[in-house]
């Protein structure tokens, strides 16, 4: 497919980041702080933080998207998911021009003390987080740290001392909107990953590098490919793209499971022209795919259903892909049949964790 005519209108988790945005401006109206969640996901005191780090992730994991924004408890949604491995929505400075991360932002939800407690808790039953970079609001608002932090080696350490407290194994980068088409914070921010890379090296740690891009039908726009091709002229690692297939914006209908496998097959022909040396199972080692169960912001022409479920379950282990994710867990209910773009549930007639408990033998 070629360049839509038009701007994709929002693209992925649309109305999720602006309303998560809307609830940070109301509360610090009041003068509250927000916590992210009542028991082990809020902050903890200094010198509390857990310094443990789980097992290496497997080739092929299951990680949805958990909404870091909403009070919910990561432990608890994965125990109660049965998800081991979460990928933890977002982490973004607190207004542009800074080169301080946060947990969605918030300067009362800090790196290394917010979360520790859960993330422990994950990790002794087996599994392990993947905290997200970025995300809808932070590119569209210049509070993603490569677009506010102008320095290098500032961001850098950013992305390092969240390595570091939290003794992570793989970080991610959501680039979309604004931040795919600003080409100095995108050099910035793979130089930056470089310089991040031969401080794991040098370290003894063991740190995976993903990106998750948009994608149209057949595979990357040209601002998903240049983020990439980028990484490549800076010799910047890229050990995972996982491309978000849903809120196409086409102005028709998909079977949102071919789609999945017409984009994935687009990004394995891309990623074939960057490292033309790799193996086609290397290849598709490196890609991700994030789905939106259910109704997707586009609207009910754009459904995930539980049968596209189990087609996508099929290909991904039959091409060896490395990662499925779904935005988001806590989407995964039937709660709001018919509606669109929910933050909360699918839009469609299922079981509570059914699209997780399907994709969670995915992990191995």
């Amino acid at each position: 497919m070629t360049e839509l005519s038009a701007p994709r209108p929002a693209g992925r988790r649309r109305g999720f980041r602006l309303a998560a945005a809307a609830v940070a401006t109301s509360t610090a109206a009041l003068g509250v702080t927000l916590t992210a969640g009542a028991t082990s996901a809020q902050a903890s005191p200094a010198g509390t933080v857990s310094t443990v780090a789980a097992a290496a992730l497997p080739a092929h994991v299951f990680a949805p998207y958990f909404e870091a924004y909403t009070g919910d408890d990561p432990a608890t949604i994965a125990q109660n998911s049965g998800a081991k491995y979460l990928s933890m929505a977002f982490v973004q400075t607190s207004k542009s021009g800074s080169c301080t991360v946060y947990w969605n932002g918030d300067t009362g939800q800090p790196i290394g003390s917010t979360f520790a407690s859960s993330i422990s808790t994950i990790r002794s039953r087996g599994g392990d987080v993947i905290p997200s970079f970025g995300g809808y609001t932070a590119d569209t608002t210049n509070t993603e740290i490569a677009d506010s932090c102008t320095s290098v080696s500032s961001i850098a350490s950013a992305i390092e001392n969240v390595v570091s407290k939290y003794n992570l194994h793989r970080i991610d980068f959501d680039v979309e909107q604004d931040s795919l088409t600003n080409k100095a914070g995108i050099d910035r921010r793979n130089k930056a990953l470089k310089q991040v890379e031969a401080w794991a090296s040098a370290a003894g740690r063991s740190l995976q590098v993903s990106y998750t891009l948009p994608t149209n039908t057949d595979g990357l726009d040209s601002g998903g490919k240049y983020v990439l091709s980028n990484a490549k002229s800076n010799g910047t690692r890229v050990d995972v793209v996982n491309i978000m297939t849903f809120d196409y914006y086409t102005g028709g209908s998909h079977e949102m499971a071919q789609a999945t496998e017409t984009a994935g097959a687009g990004l394995e022909s891309y990623l074939h022209s960057l490292y033309p040396t790799k193996t086609t199972a290397q290849l598709w080692a490196m890609v991700g795919v994030t789905e939106m169960p259910g109704i997707d912001d586009y609207g009910k022409a754009e459904t995930f259903t539980e049968a596209d479920a189990t087609t996508v379950l099929n290909w991904a282990q039959s091409k060896g892909v490395n990662e499925i994710s779904m935005w988001a867990s806590q989407r995964d209910n039937g709660g709001c049949v018919g509606k669109a773009g929910a933050d909360n549930c699918s839009g469609i007639a299922q079981t509570t964790w059914y699209f997780s408990k399907k994709w969670e033998p995915f992990t191995s």
